[in-house]
């Protein structure tokens, strides 16, 4: 059975959610939380297999609760069911780490064949950001891209920089020393041509905006 955390500030929401996942074989639902505090409690406590999470959670963000579930729990799944459109966030919620972004008012079964993708090991994307994915691949891929110049290791370290990871958290993510990690983002800052460090993640932030569609297909 894989666990399945349902993130949802409105109880009807969350209420429709468990029924439907009640009668999917394979499907368990090991607990519910409305807010971002309480799903961090939740993860800690139930460790689910997989975050069915909603962006809008009143006052919290969303977007930063993704953030912080990935720097805890790095191999956590999580599929975002969002009303905002994936043209909006789809693109950056997958730079993050998130398996896949599922629009509220898609049918019932569409929910279910995305949490069984992502239980898989696969993506979802509908088939209008996976051709907006494709299309941005398919325009850069003969052209020289900056990161060229970095090494494998270099980029290991601006995908974990893009995704919000401390040099601690990479340091142990990766198996290096924090010191070998500062060298790296001294290097890339060099290499890349940039002045700052917060220069370096949002550097990182853009360019894991096209890692996706490379993941995604």
């Amino acid at each position: 059975m894989a666990r399945v955390l349902i993130v949802d500030d409105h109880p009807l929401m969350r209420e429709g959610l468990n029924e439907l996942l009640a009668s999917e074989p394979g499907l368990d639902v090991c607990g519910e939380a409305d807010s971002a505090e309480s799903a961090l409690r939740a993860v800690e406590a139930l460790r689910p297999d997989v975050v069915l999470l909603d962006l809008t959670l009143g006052p919290d963000d969303g977007v930063a609760l993704v953030g912080t579930l990935h720097q805890r729990w790095p191999g956590l799944l999580i599929l975002v069911l969002s009303m905002h459109d994936e043209a909006v966030y789809g693109e950056r919620l997958l730079a993050m780490g998130v398996r896949g972004y599922v629009m509220k008012q898609e049918a019932s079964q569409v929910i279910v064949t995305a949490l069984r993708k992502v239980i898989a090991g696969e993506h979802y994307v509908s088939a209008a950001l996976a051709g907006r994915l494709y299309a941005r691949m398919t325009r850069h891929r003969d052209q020289a891209q900056p990161t060229d110049v970095l090494t494998a290791r270099e980029q290991e370290v601006l995908r974990q920089i893009a995704r919000g990871k401390s040099t601690q958290d990479i340091a142990g993510a990766l198996g290096m020393s924090a010191k070998t990690v500062d060298s790296h983002r001294r290097n890339m800052r060099e290499k890349l041509g940039l002045a700052s460090a917060a220069d370096l993640v949002r550097y990182a932030v853009q360019w894991a905006s096209e890692e996706p569609a490379k993941d995604a297909g």
